[in-house]
């Protein structure tokens, strides 16, 4: 494991930059879960996640010539943004390599912050493999994303602070991608206290470190698909396994969907913005993925809060319809004056808010005369829905819904 004094080292260091973000009691998810959980709330970290701290811990050893030469990283995310803040504070170049399909918003990010960007490969790995090219053909230094001590180290402050706020947990729980993150802060918390369970969470379309921690060996991906983009890592470090075996008691996984419920959750109910790698931990306990009581302590760790606008929108939709808030309706009426008012009429009577219609008349699979409207209804829960099924029935409509 990473040794307590490198970790506390590494605080010293990060301490005058690095943001000692809040870990707190989170009422209703507690409530939500009946037990009591508290968030470390990383993802209102300086740069929207915790990657600073190992950026800025690892470039802060670095001696003067390397300084000067600069740094390089591969990352289409949160480890760029934390390189990129990290050589500005120091006043040193980095380079960061970025897949040519990273979205511009995350590159204009990374530029605003004084970085150049590359844009090399179709995906993270080629990214990867030439920023390490790079790295040896100019002898500048390449900043890992988390196979690397000092960045573990500064990592694993993050558990010193929760210990200093709350000393009585008994489970923390912590997403999982490369594994630095949950080495620095397993490391941490085996040393001050090796009574509190370490519990990681991966996302199952990222299943290398879960499979590689059961099996006791190191597992690689053939490929990774899921909307915690953050921890969709297909390979496994070696030194990072070693780390994660002395050190962390269990790996869970979730999915897409139960993600997508605790992102939707924190936003609505505790008011926070988690990217997908963040709610990882909220969505492990949300849904019983580890035991615990009403008495156990958990500490949740939200790693970041980046996440893709269009993505959030995607899952507050979904999630308002699987709430049944809103409902997707398919009906056939007889094109003529007066039809498609007696059926908003309808709707009406029953107190449903149409927020979204269209008429087509032109389809091929109509017959003559007729129209499929298509209508989205603001409602107010699956009660209400059945309500308004009811009526539709009761004066002749046959309604399909999307789902």
């Amino acid at each position: 494991m990473i040794t307590l004094s490198k970790i506390v080292q590494a605080k010293k260091r990060i301490s005058n930059v690095v943001t000692a973000t809040s870990f707190g009691y989170a009422p209703l998810l507690s409530t939500e879960t009946n037990t009591n959980v508290y968030l470390k709330k990383e993802n209102l970290q300086l740069t929207g996640a915790f990657k600073i701290r190992g950026a800025y811990n690892k470039i802060a050893t670095l001696n003067e010539e390397a300084k000067e030469k600069g740094v390089i990283a591969a990352s289409a995310g949160n480890h760029a943004q934390g390189v990129a803040y990290s050589a500005k504070e120091f006043g040193i170049k980095a380079i960061i390599v970025m897949p040519e399909a990273t979205p511009l918003l995350k590159v204009i990010g990374t530029k605003d912050l004084g970085a150049e960007v590359i844009l090399h490969g179709d995906n993270f790995d080629e990214a990867y493999k030439y920023a390490k090219e790079y790295s040896a053909q100019h002898d500048i230094t390449f900043i890992h994303p988390f196979e690397d001590e000092e960045v573990i180290a500064g990592q694993g402050t993050i558990a010193i602070e929760m210990l200093d706020e709350i000393n009585d947990l008994d489970i923390v729980v912590v997403p999982i991608g490369g594994g630095g993150l949950i080495s620095g802060i397993a490391s941490a918390i085996k040393q001050l206290d090796p009574r509190i369970k370490v519990i990681g969470v991966t996302a199952k379309g990222a299943p290398a470190m879960y499979k590689s921690f059961h099996d006791k060996k190191v597992f690689n991906s053939k490929s990774v698909r899921t909307i915690a983009d953050g921890i969709a890592v297909r390979d496994v470090s070696q030194s990072n396994l070693n780390h994660i075996l002395e050190c962390v008691d269990d790996i869970v996984q979730v999915d897409d969907e139960e993600v997508a419920n605790a992102i939707l959750f924190l936003l609505e109910r505790q008011k926070l913005v988690v990217e997908g790698a963040g709610a990882v931990s909220v969505a492990a306990i949300m849904h019983k993925k580890f035991k615990f009581t009403k008495e156990t302590k958990i500490g949740a760790v939200l790693s970041g809060g980046n996440i893709d606008v269009q993505m959030l929108s995607v899952i507050i939709e979904k999630g308002l319809i699987k709430s049944h808030r809103k409902m997707k309706l398919l009906i056939t009426l007889i094109d003529k004056p007066g039809a498609l008012m007696k059926l908003t009429d309808i709707l009406q009577t029953a107190n449903a808010n149409i927020i979204e219609i269209d008429y087509d008349r032109t389809s091929t699979k109509l017959s003559y005369g007729d129209a499929k409207i298509t209508m989205v209804l603001e409602t107010k829960g699956k009660k209400h829905q059945d309500e308004i099924r009811k009526l539709l029935v009761e004066e002749g409509y046959e309604a399909k819904e999307e789902v």
